[in-house]
């Protein structure tokens, strides 16, 4: 992690492959700009917030330290957070879903700490400050409503992928970097939106990530909360757009009640919701959560749950009735009569016992891959794992016996036993072999050359899941994403306009008294004429100060601003009435 970040017993706990995707949050680059977006946002939230969004939402402003003037510094926050059991990272934009989520699952914010251009002030498709800091951080106070994001947490980074998924989340990282970006290319945005598009047209069945992700995004991102007829708002991408706050609770808006049909529907991260879907409660969030979570091979298991991680192409986790846990890159099952009889991984390979590496059978143990049969012995009732040492000797399952073991299905193993190791309930977990010959019909699976066979014991997989199950089993650094968020250097009319910006903050602040707001107002005009939001701030000191001819001179600047750019008509004028209803108190 690095030294800058100030730590606590809750970012502490987080396993190596996760500090990988934290940044430092580099406090001062954030421009006078930057924190006029700030101020101007979170005035025009709070002041339309504290009517329509949930009680939490006001409340955990104050509890999680967040300033209505100032962009938060987050471990600055973390001394406050951790008052509530969680604790912030700064991170570049988009991090991949199961990461996202397992920070989730250790009380971890995730905090993209770039901020919007003024360009885009009502609405990004880039994760920012403003939504994460200003969108998620309040509501978390709220105890229910941050048990629902741990849990989501712990159980959505178990969700298996598709391969297509990662392509996708590649995709829509570098098409929110572009729109945000400045001066992007017209040509170039238009061609990662295709690409988008194309991509979510052609995903074929959808995976438990993309299903998981689907309720993530209608809940904590876009969530209403009471009644259809009256619905709060609680959904952080709503909380931090000043445009779709407003207008999401409208008619045009579809409202529906939050259920588990919620899973299969899709959404765009480029356009405001066409409908979205209001829960009673929290308490409901996590109901809906569990029924989703039944439907998982995380619970389910199965030849299905092996499948779904086939098609992941990536490292996930089965655990069969045992408790022995393989952890590797599934390519392969044999199946028969539509029961799972034969796994097989590709390879390192890592086995555990209730998470926690087996001594012995580490990826160096098992560096090209694994295979075990799955199931019963043909013709014993009494599967291995359900058979008593007297059992087991009865059946010549014993230590320098060499014996055939025929399962149901059809996998024959022939070898001599060297040993065994059991569960804590006395179970057989894994059963060692020399001189070992694996089978199925005509189909050699194991070849003596190979060395000492190791075979998982279980009679069904209960449990299916992505990544390892011991983290330390593999080499998880692996982070290395396909693009990075755009800086670009700035240009000296740009440094200018922030030298502005700063000199009326600082005479906000107090901090120089001896600052000519008309002086700037006049530069501002000559060199800036379209910059809308300064003249806010220079309007609002103007009142403040009593000083009516440079209030009325902004006044019809900003009337020539909404001539030559109406799009900004109405920002400007919920600056102005803020303004008029601070300056009025």
């Amino acid at each position: 992690m690095d030294n800058s970040i100030e730590s606590n017993n809750i970012l502490n706990r987080l396993p190596k492959h996760l500090r990988q995707f934290i940044k430092p949050q580099n406090y001062e680059d954030y421009s006078s700009i930057d924190q006029a977006v700030w101020r101007f946002v979170m005035r025009k939230n709070v002041d339309f917030l504290s009517k329509v969004a949930h009680k939490s939402y006001l409340d955990g402003l104050k509890q999680t330290g967040i300033s209505i003037d100032s962009i938060p510094n987050m471990y600055g926050m973390n001394r406050i957070l951790k008052d509530i059991g969680w604790a912030a990272v700064a991170v570049d934009g988009f991090i991949p879903p199961n990461a996202f989520m397992e920070f989730q699952a250790y009380n971890v914010l995730v905090i993209a700490s770039d901020i919007r251009q003024l360009e885009h002030i009502e609405y990004t498709p880039a994760p920012d400050i403003i939504h994460e800091g200003a969108g998620h951080a309040p509501i978390i106070a709220n105890p229910e409503y941050a048990e629902y994001l741990r849990r989501f947490g712990e159980i959505g980074c178990k969700a298996i992928s598709s391969a297509k998924d990662y392509e996708l989340y590649e995709a829509v990282r570098h098409l929110s970097i572009i729109k945000e970006a400045p001066d992007s290319n017209e040509d170039n945005i238009a061609s990662a939106e295709k690409k988008v598009e194309e991509l979510q047209k052609n995903m074929g069945e959808p995976s438990e990530m993309a299903l998981i992700r689907n309720l993530h995004w209608w809940t904590v991102e876009y969530g209403l909360i009471g009644t259809i007829e009256d619905p709060k708002i609680y959904g952080a991408g709503l909380l931090s757009s000043i445009g779709e706050s407003a207008w999401c609770l409208t008619d045009a808006v579809k409202k529906y009640p939050y259920t588990i049909e919620a899973t299969f529907k899709d959404f765009d991260i480029t356009k405001p919701q066409p409908q979205l879907y209001v829960t009673p409660d929290f308490a409901h969030l996590s109901l809906i959560l569990e029924e989703f979570a039944n439907t998982m091979a995380l619970r389910k298991g199965g030849l299905p749950g092996v499948k779904k991680l086939i098609n992941s192409q990536a490292l996930g986790t089965i655990e069969l009735s045992t408790g022995i846990q393989i952890s590797g890159v599934f390519n392969k099952v044999i199946e028969a009569n539509g029961t799972l009889i034969y796994i097989q991984t590709e390879g390192e390979t890592a086995l555990s016992y209730r998470e926690k590496e087996l001594v012995g059978h580490g990826i160096k143990a098992h560096k090209n891959g694994f295979g075990s049969p799955i199931g019963k012995l043909k013709g014993i009732n009494l599967a291995i794992e359900d058979m008593s040492p007297r059992d087991l000797s009865a059946y010549d399952i014993y230590e320098e016996k060499t014996i055939t073991l025929e399962f149901e299905g059809g996998i024959i193993v022939t070898g001599e036993i060297i040993t065994g190791k059991r569960n804590l309930q006395g179970k057989i977990i894994l059963i060692s072999f020399k001189n070992c010959t694996v089978k199925h019909n005509d189909t050699i699976l194991f070849k003596p050359e190979w060395g000492n066979y190791d075979m998982a014991v279980g009679k069904e997989v209960v449990s299916a899941f992505s990544g390892p199950a011991d983290l330390n089993s593999f080499d998880l650094i692996t982070h290395t994403p396909t693009s990075q968020t755009i800086h670009l250097k700035k240009s000296a009319k740009r440094l200018q306009l922030e030298t502005l910006y700063q000199q009326i903050r600082d005479y906000r602040e107090q901090k120089n008294n001896t600052i000519s707001r008309t002086k700037a107002l006049e530069e501002l005009i000559k060199n800036h004429p379209t910059d809308w939001l300064l003249v806010v701030e220079i309007y609002e000191l103007a009142l403040l100060g009593n000083e009516s001819v440079l209030a009325k001179n902004c006044l019809q600047h900003l009337e020539t601003i909404k001539q030559n750019k109406p799009q900004v008509g109405r920002l400007i004028d919920d600056g102005l009435e803020i303004v008029n209803q601070k300056t009025a108190v």
